[in-house]
């Protein structure tokens, strides 16, 4: 079976999406992937896994409607040359223009991957209600006819809904996020000396990177010695992006090291004792925890969608209030002054990576409600029904994967 992968950077199709590439060409289906930009490290790496490569254009970050046709009349065009038997979109806007173009194509197998609601389902764009409401159409649209729509977290579902973009008998399963490579991302011994913290993010507001430099600045106040990392790159087009001047500032006037986006997070997670994500943007299952969970690290984030369905209060991380950095910091204290714990929630982190989120466990989970394992007879799934959800990480945990 021919299978098109629809993606708004390429970067994410070897990063994020790279495992589920692999094991849809080992089930034996030929594979096209496309993405806006090219990039020179990773159209070798697809071309190596034996997958086509396709430049589609977008304005990812956009609200053009011109350019959103260009993107939804290049998809139509990919789509009847290639002539794929199924799609599946990740992303805002190839779900929505992809969805359209697989409905307008005749192909009925079409799956989304919602990685999360994104920046107007946030405290950010309270004020934009026209524009939700016009996103939230466009969705409903795009994801109309869909076969499968897989969310990460345990309150998309009911978000969707009461927005409208979905009804109560659209097959909405839920997933344990993208998954992690836990060989990749293996458990590493704590290090010693004073605690070392680490956020990884995009840099924009509503990641809480602002969160993070106060609550760093009150924990050094009491252990001076202690290390604050942030990986991050900038987002200058966002609408919470950091500025420049924004980023000097971050470390001028407060104790954090920031350290440019790096292909060697393992090492620096490794590096780390505590690693942090005071989120309060609207998540979908962030990568970086179960990275973060996957080496045996504990992890301190924020009591909101997305970002709690990974971690148990007080087993493998801590749950901090959103946009409070005295909350954030106090649990930075309480990790920093207890050394026992931190090694009781590391060795919790790695056992729940393992037992959940362990990519190859996600992707045959993926590649079965998609019927493309072809491991299983072709018959409808009799695990997930329409509107029916499969449960979040606390309870993924206790066995459902």
């Amino acid at each position: 079976m021919k299978v098109a992968v629809f993606s708004s950077l390429a970067f994410s199709l070897v990063n994020f999406r790279g495992d589920l590439l692999q094991e849809l060409r080992r089930a034996g289906h030929e594979v096209v992937a496309a993405a806006p930009d090219r990039d020179a490290a990773v159209e070798p790496r697809l071309a190596e896994w034996g997958v086509a490569f396709e430049q589609v254009p977008m304005a990812r970050a956009g609200t053009n409607l011109l350019a959103d046709l260009r993107t939804f009349l290049a998809y139509v065009k990919l789509l009847r040359r290639h002539r794929p038997e199924a799609v599946i979109a990740y992303t805002q806007k190839p779900i929505i223009y992809g969805g359209l173009a697989a409905r307008l194509c005749g192909i009925r197998r079409y799956y989304a991957l919602m990685s999360g609601l994104g920046y107007l389902f946030s405290d950010a764009a309270k004020e934009r209600k026209l524009l939700k409401a016009a996103f939230c159409r466009l969705y409903r649209e795009g994801l109309r006819g869909a076969k499968r729509i897989f969310v990460f977290n345990s309150d998309d579902r009911p978000d969707m809904l009461a927005a409208g973009i979905v009804s109560p008998t659209s097959p909405v399963v839920q997933v344990p996020g993208s998954g992690v490579d836990v060989d990749r991302f293996a458990q590493a011994p704590l290090p010693e000396g004073q605690t070392s913290f680490l956020m990884i993010g995009r840099l924009m507001c509503d990641k809480g990177v602002w969160e993070y430099a106060e609550a760093a600045q009150r924990v050094h106040s009491t252990y001076p010695k202690a290390r604050f990392a942030l990986i991050g790159r900038p987002e200058p087009s966002n609408p919470t992006g950091l500025s420049e001047s924004d980023t000097e500032r971050l470390t001028r006037d407060y104790p954090i090291e920031l350290i440019p986006e790096t292909n060697e997070v393992p090492k620096f997670l490794a590096s780390a004792h505590v690693f942090v994500l005071p989120s309060y943007y609207r998540e979908g299952l962030p990568r970086t925890i179960l990275e973060a969970l996957a080496v045996g690290r504990p992890v301190i984030t924020t009591d909101m969608a997305g970002c709690r369905d990974a971690v148990v209060d007080g087993e493998n991380g801590l749950l901090v209030e959103p946009r409070d950095a005295a909350s954030l910091a106090k649990a930075m204290l309480r990790l920093a002054g207890n050394r026992q714990l931190v090694r009781h929630m590391a060795s919790n982190a790695r056992k729940l990576a393992e037992d959940v989120y362990d990519v190859r466990k996600v992707n045959a989970l993926l590649l079965r409600e998609m019927q493309l394992d072809r491991t299983m007879p072709q018959h409808a799934s009799t695990t997930v029904g329409a509107g029916a959800s499969g449960g979040d990480g606390r309870a993924l945990a206790e066995g459902s994967v």
